[in-house]
């Protein structure tokens, strides 16, 4: 195996033994009625850290299902609120059941925590998210995107006052081209921002 690789391997398994330092503590927390719902978020914390460890090994590009990253994308989103102590999202889905993504899961649950958050921010109080083909549309119920930010809302470092610091809408244009997909942004015909996927 090449030394890159080892040390990959080093890292995976260092951060490993960090996650399971803090899944230990959340289930000591949780064992306190009045910590319960903290040890909750810190253990569901804990699995999406796990995940993204392992998608940095990961080298199946076999499809993988949608809704269950749109699932664990929302829940990650709501803790995030909760902790930060700002409003939750609604969220409304209409997806086709059989509807399957190239690549890595972690990576498209970032693209969509990505997303979220941005909308968060921006003070949308409601995300639809619909998966058709081998398109995904996720809309808001915000303000929209100001017309001069649109032609380079997915460069580096601009900002829409993002919780994620510019950097987000970036990461979401460079994994979604990394899978060989495309995104566009656009303000609804009645508000909001809609962000479109060819996947």
């Amino acid at each position: 195996m090449p030394v890159a690789d080892l040390s990959l391997e080093g890292l995976v398994h260092d951060l490993n033994n960090v996650f399971q330092t803090i899944a230990e503590s959340a289930d000591v927390l949780g064992n306190d009625p009045k910590w319960e719902k903290l040890a909750r978020t810190l253990q569901r914390s804990v699995d999406q850290g796990q995940r993204i460890a392992h998608s940095i090994l990961e080298t199946n590009r076999s499809a993988t299902e949608l809704i269950p990253v749109i699932g664990n994308a929302a829940q990650f989103c709501q803790d995030y609120l909760e902790t930060a102590s700002r409003p939750k999202l609604g969220f409304t889905r209409d997806i086709d059941p059989e509807f399957r993504l190239k690549g890595d899961p972690a990576q498209w649950e970032r693209v969509l925590v990505n997303l979220f958050l941005n909308s968060a921010q921006a003070g949308a109080k409601n995300i639809r998210i619909q998966a058709r083909g081998s398109q995904i549309v996720v809309s808001d119920d915000g303000p929209g995107i100001a017309p001069e930010l649109l032609p380079r809302i997915f460069q580096e470092r601009v900002s829409t006052k993002s919780i994620i610091s510019g950097l987000g809408l970036y990461v979401v244009q460079s994994i979604v081209e990394q899978n060989g997909g495309k995104v566009t942004a656009a303000n609804g015909p009645s508000g909001g921002a809609v962000f479109t996927m060819q996947v």
